[in-house]
């Protein structure tokens, strides 16, 4: 099996990870991460699932100013998405990006253009759609967040690619050497930001006078708000829980990979929950509520490290009989606590183990087929914006992001991680015990 593996399946599996646009995407949506944890935590100050709390955030007026640095932050997160992706593009084909990341962020806002009417309080419409022009016009912060994520990543794609072949054919403003090399580099940019810009000018101009739309809402309507649908079903739920093992078997970093592909979409999904909420609706399925959002795949399929191994963990600590296995439990069990189980993938090892591979792919896949059905049928509410770091540890991540039955339905699902992992475990610590025993005969 083990040769199958390196001879068959691993070289494919490399080359799409390695790809320009795969790795652009993986690299680019990291820049992403600190403004999405910053602003989830805002937002976790203003609807932490503390009726008392919430009470005296309102009373205070505390709320308004937590949700204004969630919304300069975590909600403009296609922003961050475009330029950071352009700029790992460029920078991974080894050309300065900084231009390219900036410029990404100019063709991104010129092929939107203000789509939603200007209302009082009351609903009243103060300045129409129509009416949006020159002076009178804004940026709608709606296509900057999740509704804009894949017109972002399209966008920061292409950008990093045209930006990158023009640098690579060497076409760009030259100044004489006597030219300060700071200022002769701002020079650069010149010819593939004209060509760049005066193309997205065009896109622009097409999309609104042929469907009177833009770019950035064809997008959406025709390949994000499909590709959410996607996600959100059960089907994409297994899909996502089975690709992060997968590729971890194989020695790949499976959640930085899935969560640079699927991690907009599913950021998408939640940002539409927390505006269900935003509006004053009830969070439900009824009222167009997502089930797939990112807070399941954190804490629900990649809890306590890629494949929920605290079970593993937990086994080896105080069931093992092999010294491998104790030794490794000591060390990995605060690294766990943490969601960080490197140590344990490639020391056990998990990694190219056939006798692990199995719970390694179910734990994860379980946990999150019992969770869908909890939301689907209202054991756990569905999740809104709040997200948490990463490293939060376990049922302090599914209280903050759920209240207090998400906290125990976490528990309970990382019980269950301990009873999956159980059975190979065992065989595992049985034979590194005979290994150890012939050792020292």
């Amino acid at each position: 099996m083990g040769d199958w593996i390196n001879e068959k399946l691993l070289p494919p599996v490399m080359k799409f990870v390695n790809t320009k646009a795969i790795s652009a995407l993986r690299d680019g949506m990291l820049y992403v991460m600190p403004f999405t944890i910053v602003g989830s935590i805002f937002l976790i100050l203003a609807n932490l699932p503390v009726t008392s709390w919430a009470n005296w955030m309102t009373d205070t007026g505390l709320s308004a100013y937590w949700n204004t640095a969630y919304n300069a932050s975590f909600a403009i997160m296609a922003l961050f998405a475009v330029a950071g992706i352009a700029f790992s593009w460029v920078r991974n084909d080894g050309f300065e990006a900084m231009p390219a990341g900036l410029l990404a962020i100019v063709c991104f806002f010129l092929v939107m253009r203000p789509s939603t009417a200007i209302t009082d309080a009351s609903g009243k419409t103060l300045v129409s759609v129509e009416q949006m022009s020159g002076q009178t016009g804004f940026i709608d912060r709606n296509w900057l967040g999740g509704k804009g994520m894949i017109a972002a990543i399209i966008i920061g794609l292409l950008v990093g690619w045209v930006y990158s072949w023009f640098m690579r054919k060497d076409i760009r403003i030259k100044l004489p050497e006597q030219v300060p090399a700071n200022v002769a580099g701002s020079f650069t940019a010149l010819i593939p930001a004209a060509v760049l810009i005066s193309a997205s000018l065009a896109l622009y101009i097409f999309f609104d006078k042929v469907t009177h739309s833009t770019m950035t809402e064809w997008i959406y309507k025709t390949i994000q708000t499909p590709l959410q649908g996607l996600t959100d079903s059960f089907g994409g739920m297994l899909a996502i829980s089975f690709l992060v093992p997968f590729l971890w078997f194989f020695g790949v970093h499976g959640a930085t990979i899935i969560g640079g592909i699927m991690g907009p979409l599913l950021q998408a999904n939640a940002l539409e929950n927390q505006q269900i909420l935003d509006s004053g609706k009830a969070l439900t399925i009824a009222n167009g509520g997502h089930i797939v959002t990112q807070q399941l795949m954190d804490q629900f399929m990649t809890v306590t490290g890629s494949g929920m191994t605290l079970g593993l963990v937990v086994f080896m600590v105080f069931f093992a009989k092999s010294a491998q296995f104790k030794e490794l439990g000591k060390l990995s069990i605060g690294p766990a606590v943490f969601n960080i189980n490197e140590p344990i993938l490639f020391a056990t090892p998990i990694v190219m183990n056939p006798i692990m591979l199995l719970p390694f792919f179910l734990a994860p896949m379980l946990s999150a087929t019992f969770t869908w059905i909890a939301l689907r049928i209202g054991v756990i509410p569905l999740f809104p914006g709040q997200m948490v770091p990463w490293t939060t540890p376990p049922i302090i991540s599914g209280f903050l992001v759920g209240g207090v039955r998400t906290a125990l339905w976490q528990a309970l699902m990382l019980v269950m991680t301990f009873f999956i992992y159980l059975p190979f475990a065992r065989k595992q610590d049985h034979l590194n015990l005979a290994t150890e025993e012939s050792i020292e005969k």
